[in-house]
Order: C-alpha cells, then structure tokens, then sequence
C-alpha cells in the first residue's frame, strides 16, 4: 500500500463486504433525493413569500379598520370618512391617507369579471377590484406606466347597497390590460366592461400602473390582475383606510392615528391596524412555516448522514486494527492508511449520489404530477452532490485519522 489512490484494493475490499457501505450508500441516496426536492420547495416557498405587492416601502404603509358604534345615513358616513381622512393627515409623520377596499396580501377583497367587449358571449377574466376615492397610486406609490391618476370629479359617491352602477374611468394593471388586449402595447383610452350583456358597465381605461398584487397572492400569472375604481362608498363595514407614514415612522404614527380618531370621535371606536409587514406575514405564515420544517428536516438528514458515516468508518477502523498494524510495519504512511479510508469512503459516497440523482429525478416527476412543482434546476444536481462529498469527506476524517495513527508495535499485538 504505497499510492495514495488506489480504488482497486479498495473496491475488492468492499466487495468482500457488501452490507455496510450498501448501507451508507443507501443512507446517501435517500438524503440527497430528499434534500433536491425539499431545496426546491423551500426555494419556491421564499421566493413566492418574497414577490413584490406593488406597494413601495411596505414597512411605512399600515391599514386601519374603523369601527363607529354609530351608524347614520349615507351624507352622514360620508361626511364622518372624509372627517376621519383629515384627522389622520393632521398627524405628524402622515404623509398620505386613502379608504380602500381592500389591499394586496390582505386575504380579503373583491374579485370582478370582466370583458373587452360586454357581449353576452364575451370572453371574461377575473381581476381583483381595488375602490378608494383617494390616491391609491400616491399612497402606495404605484408605478405609472401610462396615462394619469383619477380627477376629483371623477369621484363616485355611492351607498354601496343601492349602488347599481361603477364609474366610467379605471386604473388597471399592466398584466390585466395585457389580458383584455393582448395584441396592443398602449391601453390607455381603451375601453373593458364588467360583466356581460346589456347590465355591463363600461369603464374607460385612464392609467396603467405596473403591479398590484392581488388581496388573495395566490400563485401565478393571475396574481397581478387588478384594478382600481375611484368610488367612495357608505354602507360598507368592510373598508378601511390606508395610510403612508414618513421613512422610519410608521410604529409611531399608528400609535398617534389611533389617539387622534378616537379623540375626534363623539361615540366609542374600535380600531383595528395592520402595518403592510404584518399582512405580508399573515399571508405567508404557512409558507415560512413550511419552509423552516424543511430546512429542520434537511439539517436532520445531514446529522443522520454524518452520523452514520461517522459510525460506519469507525466500525471498520475499530475491525481492521491488526491489518492497519500489519500495513503500517511492512511501510505504509500514516498518509496512505488515510488516502485509503478517504478513498474508500468517497467510493461509496459517489455511489450513493449516483444513486441519489436517479432517486431525486424520480421523485420529482411524483412531486410535479401532484402538486405541480417546477422540475428540479440543474444546478441542484450539481450543487448538492458536492455538498454530500465534502459531508463524507468531513465525517470520515477524524476516523481515518485515528487509523492513521495506530502504532504497528500496538496493531500487531491486537488479534
């Protein structure tokens, strides 16, 4: 035993004894097909978590649901919103304020059908419907790709139960205009209709914003279907008001908005906030969940690998004592009775990848016929092979080390 590398010796050896780097390998396999697929679910998870809302500075936007135990008549809500609306502005550190139906991630909103023609027999896409009589895209600061925000005129002032009619003027998303008229680059001036036949409302198109996400996030492309009426609505308990704050206020200026509606306020309030951070958490809570039962899962299987390498080398160390003796007095190196069990580890290591690679390719068409997840990225086979090499290699070093030091004198005298 003189070369460093010698994988014939190596291999026979093995060969003579089957059953424990079979079940190393086996050990291997089984860890890498699972850590690929289980990578990529983490992956998807993060990353679906992380898609932009179309709101900038999340951290400076909150939502506020107010709740008057009085309730009056349609002139009376609308003057108690737009008394609430300049209370909020008075608060220092406000830098925009607009009621609103609903905003992304919320998990709450709603969903219209709508057409590019209004016939009967008109194809429809479901678009998430966003109305505020206020600036949505100044307060959430929406990119404006086309066109212009709404004029105060064009404001409806509606009692949301006897409403039978939307305004004539909308803001869409880039990605439902698309939709509605897929072989056009320019929208603005177009018209799309909500509903079908002779009751649909035609809406004239007067902005394009980039992105909104929609209240439910699901996943896909009709995630970003959107748009925004300019609608100012009584008889609705369900809306509520969004509110910028300066850069690094926000936990402040909630604490002050609350003081200052429910001072304004003749009758008792119940006031409910949500920064846009806390909403985006709450959406994706069993997403993150998920994703850290995994990487627990994946630094399991790591502990069992190595542990199992580990044991294995040791195994082998603690039943060839007297043949490393015997090795080491006829002139083997300590660095050669080392190379040999590096050697003999990082053979049934590649094996076990091998083997892996097949098992996560497979396991994988299972996962993407089940739960439609995309098909594993290349670099994940290339990655995570050389993660499980350097695993063996770290775990069988102390034992191969240890081999390399027995004494020939004390190996010789073990039978």
């Amino acid at each position: 035993m003189t070369g460093l590398f010698q994988p014939g010796p190596v291999l026979a050896a093995m060969l003579r004894h089957k059953t424990g780097p079979l079940l190393v390998a086996l050990q291997v396999a089984l860890s890498l097909a699972i850590l690929c697929n289980a990578m990529l679910m983490i992956s998807e998870r993060l990353s679906m978590a992380a898609r932009p809302s179309g709101i900038a500075d999340e951290q400076d936007v909150f939502y506020v649901h107010v709740s008057n135990q009085k309730v009056d008549g349609h002139e009376a809500q609308l003057a108690m919103q737009k008394q609430e609306e300049q209370t909020m502005l008075a608060v220092p550190g406000v830098e925009g304020v607009a009621r609103t139906n609903s905003v992304p991630m919320s998990q709450s909103g709603w969903y219209n059908s709508l057409s590019q023609t209004g016939e009967p027999e008109s194809a429809t896409v479901t678009a998430a419907a966003f109305m505020s009589p206020g600036s949505l895209i100044s307060v959430w600061k929406l990119k404006l790709t086309e066109g212009r925000d709404f004029l105060p005129e064009e404001v409806m002032e509606a009692d949301s139960k006897a409403m039978n009619s939307l305004p004539g003027v909308g803001v869409v998303t880039r990605a439902l205009a698309k939709r509605l008229y897929p072989n056009d680059s320019s929208y603005v001036g177009k018209y799309f209709y909500n509903g079908r036949g002779s009751g649909a409302d035609r809406i004239r198109i007067v902005g394009v914003v980039d992105h909104i996400q929609s209240p439910n996030a699901n996943a896909g492309p009709d995630d970003g279907l959107g748009f925004i009426l300019p609608i100012r609505a009584t008889q609705d308990p369900y809306s509520g008001y969004t509110v910028r704050a300066r850069a690094g206020q926000a936990d402040r200026v909630m604490r002050d908005v609350t003081a200052a509606l429910r001072k304004a306020s003749v009758t008792p309030l119940k006031v409910d906030m949500r920064s846009v951070p806390q909403i985006r958490a709450d959406r994706y809570r069993n997403d993150y969940g998920m994703s850290w039962m995994l990487i627990a899962v994946c630094g399991l299987l790591f502990l069992v690998t190595a542990t199992g390498i580990i044991g294995m080398c040791s195994l082998w160390v603690s039943q060839r004592t007297r043949q490393i003796g015997i090795r080491r007095a006829l002139g083997a190196r300590r660095i050669d009775i080392l190379a040999y069990f590096l050697t003999e580890n990082f053979m049934i290591t590649t094996a076990g990848i091998a083997a892996g690679i097949l098992l996560a390719l497979g396991l994988n068409q299972v996962l993407i016929r089940t739960f439609e997840m995309a098909a594993l990225p290349p670099q994940y086979l290339l990655l995570t092979p050389l993660v499980f090499w350097l695993l063996g290699l770290l775990s069988a070093a102390a034992p191969s080390w240890r081999a390399a030091c027995v004494a020939p004198a004390t190996a010789t005298r073990t039978v």
